[in-house]
């Protein structure tokens, strides 16, 4: 039989997560080879795959069939009993035409959005409504008419296959299958049976999973990292047959020697199958006040702008620009995009939420004018054309940033303006990597972890699993098997995701477009495709990126006007203040946007930023490539005057001047390929995609016209040519210069807070990364470092979250009680709620006036003691914690017996010191230390950015439970004495290290002179 005569019309890719071992383009290509003429895609009960097929198809002259293997409720898909509803059975639904791929995508998000239980669920109702296109075939073993002939139940079966006839007419078809399960021989002669009696076409398929026969292994492997067992598992999930790849139309016809029929009709069904996608622009309408347009109205407004933006020398030829802008902009249909983007940035700064712009973006006045972005594009040499190509085969893309805490209202204003029906957020394929598929299949394979961790960690970064087979326990027979499970795994499809940012838009309802799922993090549903395909239907993504940094600089504003009265916004950050760059100079970084890594502060040192355009270059230069090819350093030394600023021609000067001669940013490229070669915006953009992809066929294209227009411009060949070769090198470091000024901006204007209101700011670092223990601890130090008290928190005086507290001329930082170990939210409410009556008088007035003790409890009073939360009262934390049983036993007594009103007007006592207790009996004596131990104690030293954390906290309750077992001593205020040496060192050092947590430096010294060795550990 000819490989034309038969068509794979049910197959599973990657796409269908860990179900399916076949990558979309090895299936595409096999298809191909053998001349099929179609091929299908019908991933489990979704649609992630069907664009990447699509196009994958139409390269290889592969015609696609676009479907599903969807699951049916037993009942209804809105009922939901585990008894009842759990198992799900199968069908194949495939697209005959774009109603077809519409009906489907409605119905495969239904399926997710309303019908998800165990798995997304379609029903009888859905298939009646949404049928129409549609060729539907009965499924594989799971199907539901497979499975009636697998029970025996003849009635039922026949009385299914007659309801889907009665639905589809001759859109439906009986599947058959050989793959060597003893069951489907039973299903297969049932589905003869049917089709004798009700006149049912047979269609074979094989339900493929995989390309090739050894990759049933593959497939084995993926199931277990699904279900998380192993191999050796007995119980594990097993397909029970090795036969379902992608065979071809000989060995299909052999399988069904007795029924080609079932052979010729994949055919049939594939020449039913047509489906042509419409690719056009679906732009989101944005609703325009009387009489305008979306592009009168865009002018209107970005020409305001610019009057408010510009009022110097500058303004003409910013009109000139924008005037440019303006129309490529309109001439693209890309108004209400940008008018969507300023309206949704409006919204959030009318709110008191900040919102600015990053990447390409800030490259367009028109963002400029609007208020989208805060960087100025003349002065800083930013194009136009590195956002938005003239030719408008580049979608806009407008990255905006808002404060991490406060997305979510902007996206709740986006979704009340547009409809739910028309806003979705965009999933994530997420693909295994060469460190994720080595310890997935470590895992599975039932591999020594330590094994298994010394591989993966052998692969670089972004590297892959070919990497490890160098390293030298990669030569191990168990190495070997590890790499070579792990390299079939890489690349495939793991689980999918929400994208951290993207959201899109419709005009139309999203379902007419693009199939949704839930999102199980939020009610805002997501799309099935990934950014990719979004943009290919036509639909636009919008990135709302959610920036720590700049809810640390909202906490610092708003601060500042509670405490001030001054109302500051960003945009009024004064630019080139000398006292700023001093502060940048110094190194004194910590807590800076981008500018606080121990590597980035020793370059700041070296290039010594004045002004902008060096934050700029910092951005762009702390990056690998700059950083190891010498790039940065040859930067700083021409800055500097150590090395000599030369240009290959004269003509480069007004490019690279900024930059001492050295192409740092992509921008450049693009404009040395415009002014000296004569390049469009479109080839100068073509140009820096192949030189920064190393692209080789694109790269000799390009150098033949770069070389001939630069000569043409009276450049020297052979000059000509250096400098491509140049340009070739720098732009694989190359940055985006757009993207590296809004950084650099927002790097400058946290310095200048830093600098001016430096309590204020580390409140908003504080506050910001509040959740991140190491965090705070490094910012607490820095903190004090620079002379800013940060006081552990009070019951009496501290809120939820940090806060600052007058201190003389000057301010402290009061930490807040959602930061204390085993306090949460209820505990926290507890404690602010008892306050009403007045200010805790003592730990007895506290404890009598909790009135939920699951919200509060011993543990956590404990800990708000061990942290400061109570040292007003004058006690030693140790005496108030040795207390605390006693102390809850009267204040549940107290409770009982009066209201908290007048709980807070008692005169109680305070807890006292235990008396030590002496034994009748003699106590057994210590164990003597030994010889070369005599005399010696352990020792845990903490720094000052130590004392008040949770960690400490830690320490000095431990501690404190266990007296007699920890006799822990403060000497200084910072040295704490573990015990004495009176077991092996090592042993007792391993337990000091267990107390604190590791945070801290230990070590070996003598009691009696307070000495101490060498750090045993850090």
């Amino acid at each position: 039989m000819a490989s034309g005569d038969f068509a794979h019309l049910h197959v599973h890719t990657d796409y269908s997560l860990l179900d399916g071992a076949s990558r979309v383009s090895d299936l595409v290509r096999q298809a191909a080879e053998w001349g099929m003429p179609a091929l299908a895609i019908t991933d489990h009960g979704h649609m992630m795959g069907a664009i990447d097929f699509y196009d994958t198809c139409r390269q290889a002259g592969v015609k696609p069939i676009v479907g599903s293997e969807v699951y049916v409720a037993p009942r209804s898909r809105f009922q939901k009993d585990p008894g009842l509803d759990r198992h799900a059975s199968h069908l194949t639904l495939l697209a005959m035409n774009e109603e077809g791929y519409r009906n489907l995508i409605k119905m495969v998000s239904a399926a997710s959005l309303e019908g998800f239980y165990w798995k997304p669920r379609i029903d009888r109702e859905l298939l009646a409504e949404h049928h129409e296109g549609l060729i539907v075939l009965s499924g594989c073993m799971k199907g539901e008419l497979a499975q009636h002939v697998i029970k025996g139940e003849e009635a039922a079966a026949l009385q299914a296959a007659q309801w889907y006839r009665s639905l589809l007419g001759d859109r439906f078809y009986l599947e058959v299958q050989a793959n060597g399960i003893p069951e489907q021989d039973l299903v297969n002669r049932g589905m003869v049976a049917l089709s004798g009696r009700l006149g049912i076409p047979l269609v074979a398929t094989n339900d493929v999973h995989y390309l090739a026969p050894h990759h049933a292994d593959v497939q084995d492997v993926l199931l277990c990292i699904q279900t998380r067992k192993t191999l050796s598992d007995k119980d594990r999930w097993q397909f029970g047959t090795q036969e379902l790849w992608l065979k071809d139309a000989e060995t299909m016809a052999r399988a069904f020697a007795e029924r080609l029929d079932a052979i010729r009709n994949t055919v049939e069904v594939a020449d039913r199958c047509n489906l042509d996608l419409d690719f056009s622009l679906r732009l989101p309408h944005f609703e325009v006040p009387a009489g305008y347009t979306p592009e009168t109205h865009l002018a209107e407004l970005a020409w305001e702008g610019l009057r408010r933006r510009y009022q110097d020398s500058t303004a003409d030829s910013a009109a000139a620009r924008l005037r440019y802008e303006l129309d490529v902009i309109n001439d693209k249909g890309f108004a209400s995009y940008f008018l969507i983007v300023w309206d949704f940035v409006r919204f959030a700064r009318d709110r008191g939420i900040l919102a600015q712009a990053r990447g390409s973006a800030a490259g367009a006045i028109t963002s400029y004018c609007l208020g989208i972005s805060h960087v100025e594009p003349l002065a800083n040499h930013l194009l136009f054309e590195r956002f938005l190509r003239v030719d408008g085969k580049k979608m806009p893309d407008i990255d905006v940033d808002f404060p991490d805490a406060r997305r979510g209202e902007v996206l709740d204003y986006v979704i009340r303006k547009y409809g739910s029906e028309h806003v979705a957020q965009i999933c994530t394929i997420n693909r295994m990597g060469a460190r994720q598929a080595i310890r997935d299949a470590g895992r599975v394979l039932g591999l020594p972890v330590g094994l298994v961790d010394k591989i993966s960690k052998s692969v670089p970064f972004n590297g892959t699993v070919d990497d490890a087979y160098e390293t030298a326990v990669a030569e191990t027979p168990q190495g070997r098997f590890l790499l070579n499970t792990a390299s079939d795994l890489e690349g495939l499809a793991r689980n999918a995701g929400v994208h951290a940012a993207g959201v899109v838009i419709s005009a139309l309802p999203l379902t007419e477009v693009v199939p949704l799922m839930r999102n199980t993090e939020s009610s805002v549903p997501t799309t099935q495709f990934d950014w990719r395909s979004v943009e290919r239907v036509g639909l636009l993504k919008m990135d709302f990126l959610g920036l720590n940094y700049l809810t640390v600089v909202d906490v610092c504003l708003r601060a500042i006007e509670e405490t001030t009265g001054l109302r500051l916004t960003l945009e009024e950050v004064p630019a080139g203040d000398e006292s700023t760059y001093a502060l940048l100079c110094a190194g004194e970084t910590t807590g800076i946007f981008q500018l606080e890594s121990d590597g980035m502060r020793k370059l700041i040192r070296s290039l010594r930023p004045r002004e902008f355009a060096d934050l700029i270059a910092l951005v762009a230069l702390y990056r690998p490539g700059p950083l190891g090819s010498g790039m940065a350093d040859d930067f700083v030394n021409r800055k500097h005057g150590r090395a000599a600023i030369t240009y290959l021609t004269p003509a480069l000067e007004p490019i690279l001047a900024r930059t001492y001669g050295i192409i740092v940013y992509q921008e450049q490229v693009m404009r040395i390929a415009m002014d000296l070669a004569g390049f469009d915006p479109i080839n100068a953009e073509g140009l820096l995609k192949g030189m920064g992809k190393k692209l080789p066929e694109v790269m000799a294209k390009y150098r033949g016209l770069f070389v001939v227009g630069a000569v043409e411009r009276s450049i020297p060949g052979e000059t000509a040519a250096r400098l491509y070769d140049l340009m070739a090198y720098f732009a694989g470091y190359g940055f985006n210069a757009s993207h590296a000024a809004a950084y650099a901006l927002l790097a400058y204007q946290t310095a200048w807070l830093k600098r001016h209101y430096p309590a204020h700011y580390f409140l908003g670092l504080l506050e910001a990364h509040a959740g991140d223990a190491e965090k705070v601890a490094l910012y607490v130090a820095e903190a004090r470092r620079v002379g800013i008290p940060v006081l552990p928190p009070d019951v009496n005086t501290s809120g939820p979250a940090f806060q600052l507290e007058p201190d003389g001329d000057r301010w402290s930082i009061l930490a807040g009680l959602n930061g204390v170990d085993r306090v949460g939210d209820g505990g926290v409410q507890q404690v602010i709620e008892g306050r009403q009556h007045g200010p805790y008088r003592g730990l007895l007035d506290f404890c009598a006036r909790i009135t939920d003790a699951r919200k509060l409890n011993s543990a956590a009073i404990a800990s708000l003691i061990s942290c400061g939360a109570f040292d007003w009262t004058g006690q030693e934390r140790k005496v108030l914690v040795d207390a605390l049983d006693d102390v809850l036993y009267l204040a549940t007594k107290l409770r009982k017996q009066h209201p908290p009103d007048e709980i807070a007007r008692m005169d109680l006592p305070a807890p006292q010191p235990r008396q030590r207790r002496v034994k009748a009996v003699e106590e057994p004596a210590l164990p003597q230390p030994p010889a070369e131990t005599q005399g010696q104690h352990v020792f845990v030293t903490v720094g000052e950015g130590f004392i008040g954390s949770p960690a400490h906290a830690s320490l000095q309750l431990t501690a404190a439970r266990h007296p007699g077992r920890y006799p822990l001593v403060v000497s200084d205020g910072k040295q704490y004495e573990v015990g004495p040496a009176v077991e092996p060192t090592q042993a007792l050092l391993a337990r000091a290290r267990a107390i604190s947590g590791g945070a801290v430096e230990v070590r070996v010294g003598h009691a009696d002179d307070g000495s101490a060795g060498e750090p045993e550990e850090r």
